[in-house]
């Protein structure tokens, strides 16, 4: 199988940095073709702007939407967004690691995602009509594809549990796993969370542990249940409104009222 991480840590000799040699080399070791975007490496340009479109009219105001999808048809995008497409399109699984930074991925990362995820690439596309509204939410140009995200945090496991201060990291991890990765077609596998990591940095045993359970995680990547997440056109919203049916989950509400696992 075809793996792509997109990495975004800045220092090469990092706790993540670290995860990020012993994950290239355990699914090399299982027969895997791996690619990493290193994004600080790379030196990635974060902002989406005009200046990534090469067939703008001059003097048009800017518009995200219809430049990107303007220059992805037209094969006018800069070549470092192509670059980036080309590799998801070749890639059987992503995983996207990062330290969470401030409740969310790092700037860099989420820049990545703005300005490679171009409208008609991995979003605008399908019928829009009162029987479906586009291939997004469980359809779209990656399904068939796996996805993981692989997460250090300083906090505690405690503090980011159901009653703890920072909100459960379920939650936090939504708007990136139901959001980035589910919206064009992944499947979403459950997240790799690394808690209690201090300065970017652990001692042995913690070490030891995390290695073994992600090597795991990597061992067990194509046969791992994914996150279920409800279609949006599989029956459970209404059409062109995007709520849930007053008979699915009934009283349930919020981010948790999107899965199939959830009743009530």
């Amino acid at each position: 199988m075809n793996v792509l991480i997109v990495y975004a840590h800045p220092e090469p000799t990092s706790l993540n940095g670290s995860l990020l040699d012993f994950m290239v080399k355990r699914f090399d070791s299982g027969g895997h073709t791996v690619q990493v975007s290193d994004l600080y490496a790379m030196k990635w340009k974060p902002v989406l702007d005009a200046d990534d479109f090469l067939n703008r009219e001059p003097g048009a105001p800017f518009d995200a939407m219809r430049d990107s999808g303007r220059a992805y048809a037209g094969g006018q995008q800069t070549a470092d967004i192509t670059r980036e497409q080309e590799k998801l399109v070749w890639a059987d699984a992503v995983v996207m690691q990062f330290p969470l930074y401030w409740y969310s991925m790092p700037a860099i990362m989420k820049g990545w995602v703005e300005r490679v995820y171009a409208y008609s690439f991995a979003y605008g596309i399908g019928e829009h009509s009162d029987k479906r509204w586009g291939d997004r939410f469980g359809e779209g140009k990656m399904v068939g594809k796996r996805a993981m995200l692989l997460v250090t945090a300083g906090g505690w496991a405690s503090h980011y549990s159901q009653r703890g201060v920072n909100g459960p990291m379920e939650d936090l991890l939504f708007p990136i796993q139901h959001g980035i990765l589910y919206y064009p077609g992944f499947d979403v596998l459950p997240p790799f969370v690394a808690y209690k990591i201090g300065q970017g940095r652990v001692d042995a045993e913690h070490y030891a542990s995390l290695t073994d359970s992600l090597g795991k995680r990597v061992d067990e990547f194509w046969s791992t249940e994914p996150i279920p997440f409800r279609p949006q056109n599989g029956g459970d919203y209404d059409i062109p409104a995007l709520t849930l049916r007053s008979d699915i989950a009934p009283g349930q509400i919020g981010f948790a009222a999107h899965r199939t696992d959830i009743q009530s």
